[in-house]
């Protein structure tokens, strides 16, 4: 079978359509989605459009600490001491990869995956914001359309799959910003589109005692919106503060897959 068509029959298992047939090519596959998704009107625009999950589906004391990895070229850092930390101290959480950010780091890559605590889920092939029509924020352009966008989620998806051996099932776009009608795409990709409840650092660009403030006005089943690059940032140190005060509080840590989510 020609590679390509390799490539686009995991990309259709990963939405979880199976063929009997010759799977489809990329224009077969791209055709396919566009057919279904054509010509609907975008009629939200953001973070919270609907169809993100913000929220986790409980009552339980708990916080799923979400950690961006975006991969821009000021973007591909470690924060190794906030791993080290999470890893030490057994704090679970769901690591929203880009794939630039895989190709500078593939072996601490293949062991947060293969880490127990840590949940890899998909963070877009180039990081852009979810768009069927190119719409921009932050000075960053989004996915031009429909085909465009089944690349964004579709390749890196395949690209973590590879690695990992597991489908992504939770997917955040760059920016963490989109139109309604892409939510709808990644949806019938197999993806749920993950947003938060909790702006963490805003970027990496907050003080540690910022983000530690963020994060003690945690309240249950909040998902809150990290990054894991930006070793200068005060991300790590703000965690660090925050998890003993928010465990003698009486919450517990989880990943988002723990729970069902709203």
């Amino acid at each position: 079978m020609p590679v390509i068509n390799l490539i686009f029959f995991a990309l259709l298992v990963i939405a979880g359509n199976l063929y009997a047939a010759e799977p489809p090519t990329l224009p077969e596959l791209k055709q396919q989605i566009n057919s279904r998704f054509a010509g609907k009107k975008v009629a939200q625009w953001g973070e919270r459009v609907s169809g993100v999950r913000s929220r986790l589906d409980t009552h339980d004391k708990v916080i799923a600490l979400t950690l961006d990895a975006c991969g821009s070229a000021k973007g591909r850092g470690v924060d190794t001491k906030l791993i080290d930390f999470l890893a030490q101290e057994q704090i679970p959480a769901t690591l929203f990869i880009n794939a630039r950010w895989i190709d500078a780091n593939p072996e601490l890559f293949r062991k947060l995956a293969h880490n127990p605590l840590f949940e890899i889920a998909n963070h877009g092939m180039w990081h852009k914001p979810a768009s069927v029509s190119g719409r921009s924020v932050y000075g960053i352009a989004g996915t031009k359309n429909i085909e465009e966008l089944v690349d964004e989620i579709g390749l890196n998806a395949l690209k973590i799959e590879t690695v990992t051996g597991k489908r992504t099932v939770l997917y955040r776009s760059g920016t963490a910003h989109y139109d309604d009608v892409a939510v709808e795409v990644a949806n019938a990709m197999g993806h749920q589109v993950a947003g938060f409840s909790i702006l963490g650092d805003a970027g990496a660009t907050w003080s540690a005692a910022q983000v530690k403030a963020a994060l003690l006005k945690a309240e249950p089943g909040d998902i809150a919106l990290l990054h894991m690059n930006h070793p200068e940032s005060g991300t790590g140190a703000g965690i660090a503060a925050a998890v003993p005060e928010l465990k003698s509080r009486g919450f517990r840590f989880v990943r988002m897959s723990d729970y069902p989510l709203r």
